[in-house]
């Protein structure tokens, strides 16, 4: 929060700009995948395997999130990483595992 990150300021004596410059922002990609069942995607193992293959791929260099809306029947996907190339490949491993797994509903 900013009262944190004012004490941080303040016990190391650096400005806001210099505590971030070490903080690199990496493309980002979001798919929602139409789902009937959103609450219940963590019973699926093959959908834990393609997130765990991404985060070994990403060797900590990324993040991948994948989460039930909160309002809507889907399923989010979101995936940080190096490259634009590289984002969407993680994200469309997973989403392509989602898909096949709990069915994609149409519209």
């Amino acid at each position: 929060t900013g009262i944190h990150l004012l004490n941080v300021m303040k016990k190391t004596g650096k400005k806001l700009s210099e505590l971030a410059a070490p903080v690199q922002d990496y493309p980002q990609k979001l798919v929602n995948v139409k789902v009937a069942d959103k609450e219940n995607w963590q019973a699926y193992p093959e959908i834990q395997s393609a997130i765990d293959t991404v985060e070994k791929e990403m060797a900590g260099d990324g993040r991948v999130l994948v989460r039930p809306s909160g309002t809507e029947p889907l399923l989010r996907v979101m995936a940080e990483a190096k490259t634009e190339d590289l984002v969407s490949r993680y994200v469309d491993q997973i989403v392509d595992v989602v898909k096949q797994e709990m069915g994609s509903k149409e519209d």
